[in-house]
């Protein structure tokens, strides 16, 4: 034992013995952190969409100069097509990033546009039943 007990690191014991490590898994097992199920991804929108559909949505509700307008690259300004765009995103994570973003914000756009639809629905109903309480 070291006289200077400064010298000793943290975790090890004061009684002079030598730490050891634990034990290693037997060759061939997995530890049981592994074993464990993955946690499902329910709540991913982009869970088994293919980037093709990304982009095909994408086009379809912006239109590509609508695209290049948001997001300013060549493969949406330029002689865009789905195929061009496929190739550069694939190659280009920081891209990939930005277009799965704007899906992203296409979807809950579009969820909130059908809520005031679904919310005009209700009180057109209710005023036209409202019109029709006050002629009876």
């Amino acid at each position: 034992m070291p006289d200077n007990p400064a010298a000793l690191p943290l975790n090890a014991p004061q009684d002079g013995t030598v730490a050891c490590a634990p034990p290693l898994p037997v060759q061939g097992t997995v530890p049981q952190a592994l074993h464990a199920p993955q946690a499902p991804q329910a709540r991913n929108p982009l869970h088994g969409l293919t980037l093709e559909a990304i982009v095909t949505a994408l086009q379809a509700h912006y239109g590509w100069p609508g695209l290049a307008q948001r997001i300013p690259l060549r493969c949406f300004a330029s002689d865009p097509s789905v195929a061009s765009s496929l190739k550069f995103l694939r190659k280009t994570p920081w891209a990939r990033d930005k277009v799965e973003g704007l899906y992203l914000f296409m979807l809950r756009e579009v969820r909130r546009d059908k809520g005031r639809d679904r919310g005009r629905e209700v009180c057109q109903g209710t005023r036209d039943a409202a019109k029709a309480a006050d002629v009876g």
